[in-house]
């Protein structure tokens, strides 16, 4: 028997772990864990073009992982709160396993020189 794919109920934890299935989404993860950012310094911290920064920000804001708020012309995000229970358990173990990986620790160091006045132009 076939499955029309509109059937199959997507559960919360399922959508979170195909939207951080990817290498670029988890270290904007790792970033956003230290608090809310610019997109424009998830762009300088990653090495990533707008267009590409903004796919993956879309991608983890439809799975409920970022939110995000517009400020003039600047769109700022942060971790979402996980209202799942299971969501929240793994949340919290994937951002504590962060420290332990070098080129996430790297991008930090990117992060932290690229926040500097005059970052958003």
């Amino acid at each position: 028997m076939r499955y029309a794919a509109a059937s199959v109920e997507v559960t919360p934890i399922s959508r979170m772990f195909r939207a951080l299935g990817d290498d670029v989404r988890l270290r904007i993860v790792a970033l956003l864990s230290h608090g809310e950012l610019c997109v424009c310094h998830i762009e300088e911290a990653l090495d990533l073009t707008q267009p590409n920064a903004s796919r993956h920000l879309g991608i983890l804001r439809a799975a409920g992982i970022v939110a995000h708020q517009r400020r003039d012309k600047w769109v700022y995000y942060r971790l979402a709160p996980q209202q799942d229970e299971e969501c929240k358990r793994h949340m919290r173990a994937l951002v504590s396993s962060f420290a332990k990986q070098e080129v996430l620790r790297k991008d930090v160091e990117r992060l932290l020189k690229a926040r500097g006045p005059g970052a958003c132009k």
